[in-house]
């Protein structure tokens, strides 16, 4: 009789045999899309694609039948989102999501170009907040058919249910339906509250992002993940919604405080940490300021890569939370402190000692911080609070190594002896 190990031995040979048949299917399907470029036809064709899902299977099983049906309208979507991302230019980077695509548009002077690049011919709520140059949101406004500019108050306070309440019946008194949008013009803060809003305003409508700081650019912006706090835990109520696109112009840059683009590097850097040893060579050899516009792509490809995989984070998008379980428990204690340089500070506190003596130098470079006070009883319990929580034990995200991380449960102890590392007086280069 067989045992276990000998049938998973076959299951890997089949994984084996459809893995080489995915590759020769996709090969053609290459092909397929490069004939239909040069002659101009669209990728999606409904009536080969109807003809291709009848097709009958005859397995003597109702239940493989209609599994067989599922899996083979996988693969039709997967050609075309193949053949999609085939097609696009460099500039433009997709995240194929469960409830939908979104297109993240890296280019100089875009935000010049929105009414070409998004659906703005209709009804448009912009939601930025204060902090934001005026003329951000007017140049987008110029470009609406119909537009309505509301400016919330900079940063995280206006993440609360009371200007979320504003936003929405602001859109109700600029009479929007389903068929208008919101477009998010400013940092993280705006594009989250924006982003919920338009998530549930009529059980929702579509939304764009227009992100205007570093670390919006480099992860805010991207992933649809929306929400305000509650409570003073940050993010406690939200909703996954991905933006229809997200248009990134580095341009916009330029009138950010250095303080401010240091925190927005400091996400990168986080990408690098984790997934991107290249990435991480540039911050670690190089000055990154010169090298911005590779620093933002990179760390876009990856994280549109990973939610892409993971869009509900059940797996490996937990690591984008790389130095965030910290960092967002620091935050209520060190107003002072941006949300970049706390989770600078939560990441010495979640990485391996050689990888802390690498991201040292880096951080003095970048002017970052590498220590601050740590009030323990009133962290322990924001972190207690927080949505990683698997009953006594955080999944908290570690760096062993440039490239290499961990994702595993961790006690309340252990983070707490972690978090005594980045002490006033505990961090050293």
């Amino acid at each position: 009789m067989e045992n276990l190990e000998q049938l998973r031995t076959q299951i890997d040979s089949i994984d084996r045999e459809m893995a080489e048949l995915f590759r020769r299917r996709m090969a053609v399907v290459a092909r397929i899309n490069a004939y239909k470029a040069a002659h101009g036809l669209p990728i999606a064709d409904p009536a080969r694609e109807a003809a291709m899902l009848t097709q009958a299977y005859d397995a003597s099983d109702g239940v493989l039948n209609s599994l067989y049906g599922a899996f083979h309208r996988s693969v039709v979507e997967i050609s075309k989102q193949y053949q999609a991302r085939l097609r696009s230019p460099e500039n433009v980077i997709r995240l194929d999501g469960r409830d939908g695509n979104c297109e993240i548009i890296i280019e100089h002077g875009c935000l010049h170009r929105a009414g070409e690049l998004a659906d703005l011919n209709r009804r448009v709520l912009i939601v930025t907040d204060d902090g934001v140059p005026a003329q951000y949101a007017q140049t987008v406004a110029s470009q609406c058919r119909m537009p309505c500019i509301i400016t919330v108050p900079q940063g995280e306070a206006s993440k609360s249910f009371s200007l979320l309440q504003t936003v929405l019946e602001r859109m109700a008194a600029h009479e929007m339906t389903r068929q208008d949008c919101v477009v998010a013009v400013g940092g993280g803060a705006v594009c989250d509250l924006a982003g919920f809003a338009a998530s549930i305003y009529e059980r929702g409508v579509e939304h764009y992002n227009i992100p205007t700081t570093l670390l919006a650019q480099v992860d805010a912006s991207v992933g649809g993940k929306t929400g305000v706090n509650l409570g003073g835990v940050k993010n406690a109520v939200g909703t996954f919604s991905q933006p229809r696109k997200v248009l990134i112009d580095p341009q916009v840059l330029e009138t950010l405080p250095e303080r401010q683009m240091a925190s927005g590097l400091a996400e990168a850097l986080k990408i690098g940490v984790t997934l991107d040893p290249e990435l991480f060579d540039i911050f670690e050899r190089k000055d990154p300021l010169p090298h911005l516009d590779e620093i933002i792509r990179r760390a876009v490809v990856q994280k549109a890569q990973i939610v892409s995989a993971d869009e509900r984070e059940r797996g490996v998008r937990r690591v984008l939370n790389f130095g965030h379980t910290v960092g967002h428990a620091l935050e209520a204690d060190h107003p002072e402190l941006l949300h970049g340089e706390c989770v600078a500070l939560g990441m010495l506190a979640m990485s391996s000692e050689p990888v802390v003596q690498r991201l040292l130098p880096i951080y003095e470079k970048l002017r970052l911080p590498t220590r601050c006070s740590v009030n323990g009883e009133p962290v322990a319990e924001r972190i207690l609070h927080d949505k990683k929580r698997v009953g006594s034990e955080i999944l908290a995200v570690e760096a062993s190594q440039i490239g290499q991380f961990v994702i595993r449960p961790m006690t309340m102890d252990e983070l707490l002896r972690r978090l005594s590392r980045i002490a006033e007086g505990g961090m050293t280069p």
